[in-house]
């Protein structure tokens, strides 16, 4: 079986300084390798075909045989890395707690540890005829959620 630590090796030393990152690596046991990428000015297709080949280059196919697929990260897929985030502060997402409350608004800001989210809420001050909006910034832990995901708005 391939190891994932060696493709993971190979991986991060082609991207580096490209301004791509690695979003996720999968190897199934019948050595199926599956790769994600990103890029904070989005994804070329000629660029994952040259990181495949340059992935294909460095595997033995007489030792081991394998089949290898090289993307981009999917625009509605959950969040799986920081970077993730750190692209997407200023635009909406979604995100859904471990306790199943789903929440969309802006995403504010990102580090290692949480981020925030800017929600919109209307409440009625206490003597006013009216409700108001309000923006409420809410901070989550990574470990509180289930997912964040990006929202695709067609006005």
């Amino acid at each position: 079986m391939i190891l994932k630590e060696v493709v993971n090796q190979t991986i991060t030393r082609y991207l580096t300084g490209t301004g791509y990152y690695l979003v996720d690596l999968n190897i199934t046991n019948d050595n199926r390798i599956s790769v994600e990428i990103d890029a904070f000015e989005g994804v070329e297709i000629d660029f994952c075909a040259e990181l495949s080949r340059y992935v294909e280059s460095t595997l033995d196919r007489e030792v081991e045989d394998f089949e290898l697929q090289v993307g981009s990260a999917g625009l509605t897929e959950p969040f799986k890395v920081l970077k993730q985030y750190e692209k997407n502060i200023g635009n909406e997402v979604e995100v859904l707690t471990k306790t199943g409350k789903k929440l969309s608004g802006i995403l504010t800001e990102a580090n290692e540890t949480n981020f925030i989210l800017q929600i919109e809420k209307t409440e009625k001050p206490e003597g006013s005829k009216r409700k108001i909006t309000i923006q409420e910034d809410i901070t989550f832990n990574y470990s509180d959620i289930k997912y964040t995901k990006y929202i695709i708005r067609f006005k």
